[in-house]
């Protein structure tokens, strides 16, 4: 039983090592590019549609809402970047389905890429929305001392979103895997349902925090604006 699909190697010379991770992360995106451009290729505006646009409707309706719900005034503004974390890390654990596939999500390497799209993204969105130094100076607030802190705080809850993801993620793989081993045929299909519904919270809850961070980065300024 595999721990993370970086141990299961394709593929090497010398140290450059083609593993399952990779392979699985690169093909996950083809088929999510793939079928995103398949899916808006005929889009409609009539009443007539067709059914993978009606769901394709729900799911952006859907994620604006939540996006909009947390708090973030244009939520059609964030849509590319929580939209695209939400759908890769749905559908890379919804993939479990396919004999053979493990998610690239149980490895740390692939949670901390993410984790790291959002530690980028937070103080790129925040400088945008209230320009360089109102933003760099939430970090000294409400006293300069308090700048180690809030420091520690963004790298802190960075690592924390790499390791939820991934212990999750990983803790499931290995759950269906001892039951495989001791029994082969009920078990399994229970676990591999239920990590269908985990996978699915998993994405959300980490879609939804990085809506959160993003939120508390654009909003420092406006809160200040309206309160005096």
């Amino acid at each position: 039983m595999r721990l993370s699909p970086d141990e299961l190697v394709f593929w090497q010379y010398g140290f450059i090592k083609l593993n399952a991770t990779i392979v699985y992360t690169w093909g996950l995106m083809l088929v999510m590019v793939i079928g995103s451009k398949i899916v808006t290729s005929k889009l409609s505006t009539d009443l007539k549609r067709s059914r993978w646009q009606n769901i394709l409707e729900i799911i952006v309706l859907g994620i604006l809402n939540q996006i909009e719900d947390v708090g973030l005034n244009r939520p059609q503004k964030y849509l590319g970047f929580l939209g695209t974390l939400f759908l890769f890390i749905a559908i890379s654990n919804l993939s479990i389905i396919f004999p053979g596939y493990e998610p690239p999500t149980g490895s740390l390497s692939t949670t901390a890429a993410l984790a790291l799209c959002v530690f980028v993204a937070v103080p790129i969105f925040g400088i945008e929305e209230q320009g360089l130094v109102s933003y760099l100076k939430s970090y000294t607030e409400p006293t300069v001392i308090m700048l180690p802190f809030n420091i520690i705080s963004e790298i802190s809850r960075t690592m924390a979103l790499a390791i939820r993801l991934f212990g999750n993620i990983m803790s499931g793989s290995m759950i269906v895997g001892i039951l495989l081993t001791i029994t082969p045929f009920i078990f399994p299909i229970i676990m591999t349902a239920l990590g269908l519904l985990i996978g699915m919270v998993q994405a959300y809850i980490f879609s939804i925090l990085a809506t959160v961070y993003i939120t508390a980065a654009t909003r420092t300024g406006k809160s200040k604006s309206e309160t005096g």
